[in-house]
């Protein structure tokens, strides 16, 4: 018979057995525990106001494994209500956690709320930002990786290091006053410069650049790859990026992986985001040049607008010296849409799946339903300046249009977004798409405007399957690319000229569709697709949220800031690829059924 101290050993291992069984046997959680907040900066030498997250701008990265479980408790000591949105997360079946007007009542000043996705299905580099009141304008935004998981190889071999660069067009200005100017009809207007991870410029020219600003330094070893994961974040600029005397082996996009081609420079619009394989191959005679310029502006007063950062080799002999690395021809109106064209989907690739990325053959898949949304720059509406989509300014209603379906309130919205440009004046209204669950459409976006305009969809990653000048005409469909489109969520559409994606609408929840330069968004050129699975028996969406902030026409049902925040009390994590935070009431009722 065992004695006393056996058995306890015995359940004490019984207990290590079992935890760590049911830990490993579901997808880990992590959990983050973030205050939002003003701070004081100097990106451009000039003592400004910017929005920080935990004390830093820009904010944290949120690097998780694919599949597995976040939490976040946001907590919003701003002076105005706050939202996150996860650009280029699916949330798959979830759009509650979408984090933009539509979805999400805000989180008014003060408060908190907590996010619960999963990053279900999903590899690649993304990134997070405020979505409310112009207030990107002021920061607040921060990176996503999501990385493979170990039974499912990289298609390139693993890298020495990994290092994000957010790219920005930056104003000194506060949001604020820059949100009234755009109100105003009042153009952005050159921006005073372009910050690498909220810095400033390096002084590559006296004359254009003062003294005394901080700038970004990459440290690197020679001989070795890192994977740089580049983001626009910015407000309306597309910026050219490259890095002096060195390749740019693209290898991944917004969660696709690429047909891996170098490149000397890659143009990036506003949204988007790329990885770059970079081996230090140089001699390393001297620091070298990062740089982010401007693009598709000819004035003399946008030289100011250049980011300049530093790649530093640990055996450098100097300091970066002399002209920047040429830029592309301004003039060649092609080359920026030619390197899109070459940008394609490694279709035998697996990414989150084991299966390769081109077992899902969207080129023999039978469109369902076509959409030609035309943009116009800013125009009058009943006195106030609009942007429109076929000719309709999206106004958001005090009571978001998810809610608004959930409790089957009347009036809020309608379903009647028109496939093209009507014959009739424009006009502010909420009109979104009916969207047909699981049907595939094709959604060309013409731009009337004079501006590279972005076009991002939140839930999915549609394939960009062609773009040219001109007006979009059925003969186009002749130059669509069937077979290795790349799958994305963010696509640029250049002046006076057209871009045609087809998405799969296989995600049920209402999903925003936007102009990402912010100035065409904050005036209404947004618009969303609603996509639900007509069988009441299949339990497709994930149930509406029980810390579900209520505003609006539901504001009755709002109770007390405890009811509404529900956060595990278990340590926020700073480093979730190394530290899994597993529920324990999970493991522990796992463990009681045994």
């Amino acid at each position: 018979m065992p004695s006393g101290r056996q058995v306890s050993l015995s359940f004490y291992f019984y207990w290590l057995l079992c935890l760590f069984t049911v830990a490993f046997a579901g997808d880990p959680y992590v959990f983050y525990d973030w205050t939002v907040s003003y701070l004081i900066a100097s990106p451009l030498g000039v003592k400004q106001q910017v929005i920080g997250i935990e004390g830093q701008f820009p904010g944290p990265i949120l690097n998780v494994t694919t599949n597995w479980n976040v939490v976040v408790n946001v907590k919003n000591n701003l002076d105005e209500p706050f939202l996150l949105t996860w650009n280029g997360i699916q949330h798959r079946k979830n759009s509650w956690q979408d984090g933009v007007s539509g979805t999400n009542c805000p989180i008014l000043a003060g408060w908190n709320w907590t996010y619960q996705f999963q990053v279900k299905d999903q590899i690649g580099s993304f990134f997070y930002f405020p979505s409310l009141n112009f207030q990107r304008t002021s920061g607040g935004y921060g990176g996503i990786i999501v990385n493979n998981r170990d039974v499912i190889p990289l298609p390139f071999g693993t890298p020495d290091g990994d290092i994000t660069l957010f790219m920005s067009d930056w104003y000194i200005k506060s949001h604020k006053d820059l949100r009234k100017e755009v109100e105003s009809g009042t153009d952005l207007g050159v921006p005073d410069g372009i910050l690498f991870n909220g810095l400033g410029p390096y002084r590559y020219d006296q004359a254009l650049v003062p003294d005394g600003i901080r700038y970004e330094t990459i440290n690197v070893e020679p001989g070795k790859t890192y994977r740089f994961r580049v983001h626009n974040v910015g407000i309306a600029t597309s910026l050219n990026f490259r890095i002096q005397n060195h390749n740019l082996l693209l290898v991944e996009t917004e969660g696709s992986y690429t047909v891996q081609q170098n490149y000397a420079n890659m143009d990036i619009h506003v949204g988007q985001s790329f990885s770059f394989l970079v081996t230090m191959d140089q001699n390393a005679s001297s620091d070298y040049y990062i740089v982010a310029s401007s693009r598709f502006v000819n004035s003399s007063a946008w030289a100011r607008a250049t980011g300049v950062a530093i790649l530093h080799y640990y055996n450098s002999q100097g300091p970066a010296s002399g002209p920047l690395p040429d830029l592309p021809n301004e003039f060649d109106s092609y080359f920026s849409m030619n390197q899109a064209r070459s940008i394609r989907w490694n279709v035998s690739a697996g990414a989150a799946r084991p299966n390769p990325q081109g077992s899902f053959k969207y080129g023999d898949i039978t469109v369902t339903e076509v959409f030609v949304i035309l943009n116009r720059p800013a125009e009058l509406i009943d006195g106030k300046w609009r942007t429109t989509l076929n000719g309709i300014s999206y106004l958001a209603p005090s009571t978001p249009l998810k809610l608004a379906q959930q409790f089957n309130i009347p009036g809020v919205y309608k379903l009647d977004f028109p496939n093209r440009l009507m014959n009739r004046p424009a006009k502010v209204d909420i009109s979104i798409i009916n969207g047909t669950y699981k049907g595939f459409f094709e959604i060309i976006f013409q731009n009337n405007d004079t501006s590279v305009q972005s076009y991002h969809m939140d839930g999915y990653a549609f394939f960009v399957v062609g773009m040219d000048y001109g007006i979009w005409t059925e003969n186009s469909r002749g130059t669509y690319n069937k077979w290795d489109g790349v799958a994305r969520s963010t696509a640029q559409v250049f002046p006076g000229a057209w871009t045609a994606i087809l998405v799969y609408l296989d995600n049920p929840g209402i999903w925003n569709l936007r102009a990402e330069n912010l100035d065409s968004w904050y005036l209404g050129q947004e618009l969303y697709v609603s996509v639900v699975n007509p069988e009441i028996t299949d339990k497709t969406e994930i149930p509406l949220p029980e810390n579900t902030i209520y505003c609006g026409i539901l504001s009755s049902l709002q109770k007390g800031q405890a009811q509404r925040f529900k956060f595990s009390s278990a340590a926020s994590v700073t480093k979730p690829r190394t530290i899994l935070v597993v529920l324990f009431l999970t493991m522990l009722g796992a463990c009681i059924r045994v």
